[in-house]
């Protein structure tokens, strides 16, 4: 009777899949990683937030061009687990159910990039889906005015700028600033764009920013989500160590890019988390330096910061290291006390403790490093003691404002919580301090990712070398970039 059952079941998983067999051509309209109840229970957890008299309403991103691959907007995508452009999503508070309007499906375009989830087979993408009903898009307004036909009720919908392909909050932000600034140019955001036709279309509803219970949905992730953060995080450190073994003086940064950028394309990432820190010499200065085509050279450190988007989710993981693959006398120096520093507070994390209390523990810690501690110059030494005493002054913050750890990640870079208040199990974030000396144009920076669970703070990338002693042994191994050659 099992075995009977079990082939029903597979026979019909196999029409549905029949019927949407042109699905894969366009980039996985439906993702493969999560299962459909996680994007349920989500869509529920927003119901309950709204309330019972209002709905929500949730825009995916655009079209894009013919010859780019289309990413789904972070919002959309969470909700969802959808990857088809010009949908939405309206969740009744009410009732708890979710419906999705998707445009039909155009022939033409089908016929050379592949079919997408459309209106034209609702019943197939409610199977896929686990959505409850699809509509086509043109049935959006008549929909929302006859869910509010007293006129009283809330419309809630995304104030926030929707986060896109190597793009959060702050980017989106800033590029919607900017182009809001720009004398010949002065575009609202496709957010205030919507607002402003809801007022048109549906202005009897009174509408109400989202953003913030999105926001606070997803500071904590679930082992789902963790899991896909865990292989982002392999995938971004083999492509940081890869770096390691290729680098020699002759070598461009953007060599180093390309490479780190096939390592997350061989291991099925969709692309990248933000565009590569590539940074070597007086480049590491500029914290966001871009990898350029500058040519390293002996004796320079090169600081790599760099990650995948993998299932829209992401990592963010730097490493520093000398060029010619041995740290000179200063470079040991210096990197030996910035270590100390970091890995007093990287190691002093723990769960239900408070950032505070984890910074006083990791500055007691870097005191007793100090006392151990002797520097080449006094301009080293001072450098070292303010270093030491800005995360003191932050420990015995009594407001507790100063006590912030790092970012969060997850589905963006600098992702929703994280990194300060306590460690609740379920928040990921990195610490990233950041060591200068300005007399000298000297920057040391790294970053790992910590996970926190009920038991323990786990450094997701704790198997990428960062003592010297671990650097500089990788170093010593052949680099695909050495086996590869030049084209000459």
């Amino acid at each position: 009777m099992t075995q009977r059952l079990l082939g029903t079941a597979m026979i019909a998983t196999a029409v549905v899949a029949l019927s949407l067999s042109g699905l894969a051509q366009a980039g996985r309209p439906f993702t493969t990683a999560f299962p459909k109840e996680e994007f349920a229970g989500r869509r529920l957890k927003v119901a309950d937030a709204i309330g019972s008299e209002a709905v929500a309403l949730v825009q995916a991103a655009a079209t894009v061009h013919s010859s780019a691959m289309f990413r789904q907007s972070n919002e959309f995508f969470y909700l969802t687990g959808v990857g088809v452009p010009q949908a939405m999503l309206l969740i009744d508070g009410a009732t708890k159910k979710s419906t999705l309007y998707l445009p039909k499906q155009e022939a033409s375009r089908a016929a050379v990039e592949g079919a997408l989830l459309s209106a034209d087979d609702p019943a197939s993408v409610v199977v896929i889906t686990g959505i409850d009903e699809v509509k086509p898009t043109e049935a959006l307004q008549a929909d929302l005015a006859a869910r509010n036909k007293d006129g009283r009720a809330d419309l809630f919908v995304p104030f926030q700028p929707a986060e896109g392909s190597a793009e959060s909050r702050d980017g989106a932000t800033r590029r919607n600033n900017d182009a809001a600034a720009d004398p010949w140019d002065g575009r609202i955001s496709r957010e205030a764009q919507l607002r402003m036709l809801l007022t048109m279309r549906a202005g009897n509803y009174v509408t109400r920013n989202l953003s913030p219970i999105l926001d606070e949905m997803r500071t904590t992730k679930s082992p789902v989500e963790i899991a896909v953060i865990d292989r982002a995080t392999r995938i971004g450190g083999e492509a940081i160590m890869e770096a390691m073994r290729s680098t020699a003086p002759g070598v461009a940064e953007q060599e180093l890019d390309a490479l780190a950028r096939f390592v997350f394309v061989r291991h099925g990432a969709q692309g990248e988390a933000y565009r590569a820190i590539v940074a070597s010499g007086g480049n590491a200065w500029f914290a966001h330096h871009r990898a350029s085509d500058k040519v390293m050279a002996d004796g320079e450190l090169v600081l790599m910061d760099y990650c995948p988007d993998l299932h829209y989710y992401r990592c963010d993981v730097t490493r520093q290291w000398p060029v010619n693959g041995t740290f000179s006398p200063v470079q040991r120096e210096l990197y030996t006390f910035y270590l100390g520093v970091y890995e007093a507070i990287l190691y002093s994390i723990k769960p239900h403790a408070t950032a505070q209390a984890i910074l006083q523990e990791a500055v007691r810690k870097m005191d007793v490093m100090m006392a151990t501690m002797t520097f080449s110059k006094p301009l080293y030494e001072s450098a070292a003691k303010q270093f030491v005493d800005g995360y003191r002054r932050r420990a015995q913050d009594t407001t507790g404002r100063g006590a912030n750890l790092g970012h969060a990640v997850g589905m963006s870079t600098h992702d929703m919580g994280g990194g300060s208040g306590v460690m609740r199990p379920g928040l990921v974030f990195t610490i990233e301090p950041q060591f200068r000396i300005p007399e000298e144009r000297i920057f040391l920076r790294l970053e790992d990712m910590i996970v926190i669970t009920e038991t323990e703070a786990r450094i997701i990338s704790d198997f990428v070398p960062r003592s010297i002693a671990g650097v500089e042994k990788l170093i010593e191994e052949e680099g695909l970039l050495q086996k590869y050659g030049k084209i000459r």
